[in-house]
């Protein structure tokens, strides 16, 4: 064999990143490969519009089945995202023989079992290193450095865009909506940021990382879900005050014969590293019962991280091609096929967790001891109180932190105390995670 041919379907921030990366660290990758990489065509709906980067034109095409039915390309990357046709192209690419790269945590959230039982089937490699994470090698990590290990509890930042809200309104101050319109500014966060703050985009990446870490099959309505658009500078202010910073969290922890899998605003403590993870950067923190704690922090998108983990994918890819004939070397859900299990969900309403509780009440006496009448008769015991401020019978903040407490007992307390007619607002939860209780 002369030269591995790869065919790239989408050429947008992804896909340019990915193309520059294998022009100009061509020589590098043949080095460490043995043979060149050479791509064979390009498919995009706009073949005209300059990237910035000399391409040939003659490579450039908008028929994806150009790729999909060249018997020549070993290789083909879909970077165009969504469900449809990315899922057609996929599959036909494995069907005629190929081998994928991919960075669609949607797809694979959503359509992961079928996607994955075809390469399977037909013992093709699917790469997805750069579903999750951008730069930070955490699939590799889990399907063969971790590979030895039962893994206990995987959890981290795995959204830019919260992170980057979230950091600047801790570090400057500020409101999520005047912050966010910054980060669409400065291209941050998407002209529709849904995905990203209501912690849709972490739910398919935490899928994806809980099939790998415990062979277990999730799908996108497991996982529950909750954003931070509603998470104030008041919070972040008395998260501090308590040791603590306020990150979105995609965690899955095994909990008996259970997967509890969550995403979520949570506070950490200060002192945790991941509090210390800012701006676009990802961190992820993994357990595992015989390597203990690991943590691996980089940028979680953008061109060139998120190119880096699709050529990595190639070059892996590659290398079996020369060596054995065939891409196909791992599983690839890091499971045999027949040891992926439809492993009972963890209900949210059964965790059990510390919690943050703020409340909106009159500045009246007794309050204090009527809400934690409430909470005490649900044994949820109180482990500090900040209430500041004396504005008689005016609104004045009430800052609860509780010891672990189980999440339905937390739940109905605070729908009783929502009706006490000295609370004057919907009481504000958030959840905490401690070290000592991963």
């Amino acid at each position: 064999m002369k030269h591995i041919k790869i065919g790239l379907i989408g050429l947008g921030t992804i896909g340019t990143g990915v193309v520059s990366i294998l022009i100009k660290n061509s020589r590098l990758i043949e080095d460490r490969v043995g043979i060149p990489i050479r791509l064979a065509k390009i498919v995009d709906l706009d073949i005209k519009r300059d990237r910035g980067i000399e391409i040939d034109k003659g490579i450039l095409t908008t028929d994806a089945w150009e790729i999909i039915n060249d018997p020549e390309i070993n290789i083909v990357i879909e970077l165009i995202g969504g469900y449809e046709p990315a899922k057609r192209f996929i599959l036909e690419a494995m069907n005629n023989g190929k081998h994928v790269v991919t960075a669609n945590k949607a797809l694979l959230a959503k359509n992961g079992e079928e996607i994955f039982d075809m390469a399977d089937r037909k013992r093709v490699a699917i790469g997805f290193e750069a579903s999750v994470g951008g730069g930070i090698p955490i699939i590799r990590s889990l399907r063969e450095g971790f590979v030895a290990n039962n893994i206990e509890s995987i959890y981290g930042i795995v959204n830019g865009t919260g992170n980057y809200i979230l950091s600047k309104m801790t570090n400057e101050g500020g409101d999520f909506s005047d912050i966010l319109k910054k980060a669409q500014e400065r291209g941050y966060a998407e002209a529709d940021p849904t995905l990203d703050i209501d912690g849709i985009d972490s739910a398919h990446k935490i899928i994806i990382l809980a099939l790998l870490a415990f062979g277990s099959k999730v799908s996108v309505e497991d996982v529950y879900t909750e954003g931070i658009s509603n998470i104030t500078p008041t919070d972040i202010i008395y998260a501090r005050e308590f040791g603590y910073r306020i990150k979105l969290l995609a965690i899955a922890k095994r909990s008996g014969d259970e997967i509890d899998i969550r995403v979520h605003p949570t506070m950490i403590p200060q002192d945790n590293p991941i509090s210390r993870v800012n701006g676009v950067f990802n961190a992820i923190r993994v357990r595992g019962d015989f390597v203990g704690e690991n943590m691996l922090i980089g940028k979680g998108a953008g061109a060139f991280p998120t190119g880096s983990a699709v050529v990595g994918d190639i070059v892996e890819i590659a290398r079996n091609i020369i060596k054995g004939g065939e891409g196909y070397r791992l599983p690839s859900r890091s499971y045999l096929p027949e040891k992926i299990t439809d492993t009972k969900i963890k209900d949210i309403s059964n965790i059990t967790s510390e919690y943050y509780l703020r409340f909106s009440v009159l500045d009246r006496p007794g309050v204090l001891s009527k809400i934690s009448g409430i909470l005490g008769a649900r044994s949820i015991s109180i482990a500090s109180v900040i209430q500041k401020g004396r504005r008689e019978n005016e609104a004045v903040p009430l800052v609860i932190m509780t010891h672990s407490a189980v999440e339905r007992d937390i739940q109905s307390a605070l729908s009783e105390i929502d009706r006490l007619d000295v609370v004057l607002e919907r009481s504000v939860l958030i959840r905490v995670e401690n070290d000592e209780r991963q």
